[in-house]
C-alpha cells in the first residue's frame, strides 16, 4: 500500500507516495527525473547507482526509500552549485576520465565522499575509495588523475 516517504535530495525536501520498500534507484529516476544514477546490476555490485548520502557513498538499487528518509541525499545532479560544476566533475571533463560512461556516476559519487573525508588522498586511497565501482573500459589511470587533480583544484 502506498505511504507517504519524504526525502531531502539536492538541499529539497520531497515527498513521494509509493511503496516504502520501492528501492531509493527508482524513485530518483522515475518521480524525480535524475538519472544520474543508473541501473547497473541490481545487487548492489557495480556503483552505477551510488549517490551520496550523508556525505558517504552508498548504492541504491536495492535498498528501501523508507530507509533513506531523514537523510541527506545528494545526487550527481545535486553536486553542482549555482550553475558550477563539481571539482570532480571538473576533473573528469579534463582528464577525460569517462568512455563508455556506465561507471561515471559511481566513480565521482566515491571520489566526492573521499575527498570530503581525506582531501589530500594517496594513489592508494584512491584505488580503494574507487575500487566498489566496475569499470569495464578500463580507465582507472584516467579516474586517478581526475580525482588527484580535483584534490588540487580544491585545495587551492
Amino acid at each position: 500500500m502506498p505511504q507517504n516517504i519524504t526525502l531531502n535530495i539536492n538541499g529539497k525536501t520531497k515527498t513521494v507516495s509509493t511503496n516504502p520498500e520501492e528501492p531509493l534507484l527508482y524513485i530518483l529516476r522515475d518521480d524525480f527525473g535524475l538519472k544520474g544514477a543508473k541501473y547497473g546490476c541490481g545487487l548492489q555490485q557495480c556503483g552505477a547507482c551510488m549517490v551520496l548520502v550523508d556525505s558517504k557513498a552508498e548504492p541504491t538499487c536495492l535498498r528501501p526509500c523508507v530507509s533513506f528518509e531523514n537523510m541527506e541525499i545528494t545526487t550527481l545532479e545535486g553536486l553542482q552549485q549555482n550553475g558550477k560544476l563539481h571539482a570532480v566533475q571538473q576533473a573528469f571533463i579534463d582528464v577525460q576520465a569517462a568512455q563508455c560512461g556506465y561507471c561515471v556516476n559511481g566513480m565521482i559519487i566515491s571520489a566526492v565522499a573521499l575527498l570530503e573525508n581525506t582531501p589530500n588522498p594517496s594513489d592508494q586511497e584512491i584505488r580503494k575509495a574507487l575500487n566498489p565501482v566496475i569499470c569495464r573500459c578500463g580507465t582507472h589511470s584516467r579516474f586517478i588523475k581526475a580525482v588527484k587533480l580535483a584534490s588540487e583544484t580544491s585545495n587551492a
